[in-house]
């Protein structure tokens, strides 16, 4: 009789958990099932700003493979199932259908829990009206499109983090008039150092977003149960579309009440394989803890990239295999309009809060030759640590082939290199790519000459 394997959460990190342990375990070896409780598996939530802008043509666009994919490849995906309890003594998880509202027991072998993460919505009065939302799920989206089409002209995006950026960007192509509201002083505030966030702030002002900076939202108001308005502490901002941003918190709650271990962060505790320290019970994507490559740290960093690749790991390791996840080090990138804006690394914040002796060096220079058409400004800054040259991260904000150099920064990063090692590499040129001396190696350079 074959063993059963039980995954909590039909995602990126469960399913991509399920197709990986699929392609090495038969269903005569170890039969898979996974609960779901909403009606749809696998799909791209990065996408969902892009839809709402209308640069993404339908949400089945946004979909990588549908329940009933699944289950052709031998994994039975329950939708509309909501698991309850986990009984660690029994090995069984207690299920609810949420269309009959029946409960049942069912015995796993090894369970899986990739419950993914929540928005953060703090108890604001009138936070229920109709108009105010997040933008997390295909649903969140169609219900968007449903305030548009009814009239909406005026939104306020709260919180000026990733996707308050892509919503802001998003609503803004749709021929709104948008207002952020954030409570720091600058827009992505956990993201970027203010000096380099001041770009960013620019770029927004100058697309026409009303900014309203070190302002603290304290409610919404309603009229027949629609928003009106979002309270502030500078006072009300007329709304028709709220939507709040203000990142996301582990779903960590059904673990630690069957005595899973929960950390600091608030994320369940894992090690490199991904097993948390109850026997036969693995964890992994957003609910969960990781390993901070610069840090040593445990932190919680939701991103589709680590819940796509410790899916793939603990699959492994559940058919029998021997996989690691080697940590993070939170590199990121968006855009706003025709500027990208990435990091990797600890920020100069960041990295002096870690008790290290850093210093933050910034570099102007140009994507491109100076004379090739096309070349846009862009600004790089390394955080390194002092006296040893060992790049610690780095931002970049600029135009068009500006972001993806980030890569090159967090390759260097995952391998230990100082910022003189940096300048040394070997990366390639030609003008409609690169001045002869790219962006990086200058600011490297710079870098090395300082520390």
């Amino acid at each position: 009789m074959a063993k059963r394997l039980v995954i909590i959460g039909g995602d990126a990190a469960g399913m991509s958990a399920a197709t990986q342990v699929r392609r090495m375990k038969t269903v005569a070896e170890l039969e898979i099932v996974a609960f779901e409780r909403s009606t749809r598996t696998s799909y791209a939530a990065c996408g969902l700003p892009y839809l709402v802008g209308g640069l993404v043509d339908s949400p089945a666009s946004l979909v990588a493979r549908t329940p009933e994919q699944h289950r052709a490849k031998g994994i039975d995906v329950r939708t509309r199932h909501e698991v309850a309890a986990i009984d660690v003594k029994a090995s069984t998880v207690t299920v609810r259908d949420l269309e009959s509202g029946q409960e049942s027991a069912v015995h796993y072998d090894e369970l899986l829990i990739s419950t993914g993460a929540s928005g953060i919505l703090p108890s604001w009065p009138g936070i229920d009206a109709k108009g105010v939302l997040q933008l997390r799920t295909l649903d969140d989206a169609a219900a968007v499109e449903q305030l548009l089409a009814a009239g909406a002209r005026r939104a306020v995006v709260v919180g000026a983090g990733y996707i308050g950026l892509e919503v802001a960007e998003g609503l803004l192509q749709r021929g709104l008039q948008v207002t952020v509201v954030e409570r720091l002083d600058a827009p992505m505030g956990a993201v970027l150092d203010a000096d380099m966030a001041t770009d960013v702030a620019d770029a927004m002002r100058a697309a026409g977003i009303d900014l309203r900076f070190g302002t603290a939202v304290s409610g919404f108001t309603a009229d027949g149960g629609r928003v009106t308005a979002v309270a502030t502490a500078a006072g009300p901002v007329e709304a028709d579309l709220v939507v709040i941003g203000l990142g996301v918190r582990p779903n960590a709650e059904l673990a630690r009440a069957a005595g899973v271990g929960v950390g600091e962060s608030g994320g369940i505790q894992v090690d490199d394989h991904l097993r948390t320290d109850t026997p036969h019970i693995w964890a992994a994507g957003d609910c969960v803890e990781s390993h901070h490559r610069m840090t040593g740290r445990s932190v919680v960093v939701a991103l589709g990239t680590h819940a796509n690749k410790q899916g793939r790991v603990v699959g492994t390791n559940l058919a029998g295999g021997d996989a690691a996840f080697g940590g993070v080090l939170g590199t990121a990138i968006t855009r706003f309009n025709d500027m990208e804006i990435a990091r990797t690394g600890l920020t100069e914040r960041e990295a002096k809060a870690a008790g290290l002796d850093a210093i933050g060096v910034t570099t102007e220079a140009s994507s491109r030759a100076h004379y090739y058409p096309g070349a846009e400004p862009m600004k790089i800054k390394m955080v390194v640590e002092r006296g040893s040259g060992r790049l610690l991260g780095a931002q970049i904000v600029g135009g068009t082939g500006a972001g993806k150099r980030i890569d090159v920064l967090a390759t260097a990063l995952w391998n230990g290199m100082t910022v003189a090692e940096v300048a040394g590499m070997d990366l390639s040129y030609a003008p409609p790519f690169s001045p002869v001396w790219d962006p990086v190696l200058l600011a490297a350079g710079k870098a090395a000459s300082v520390v």
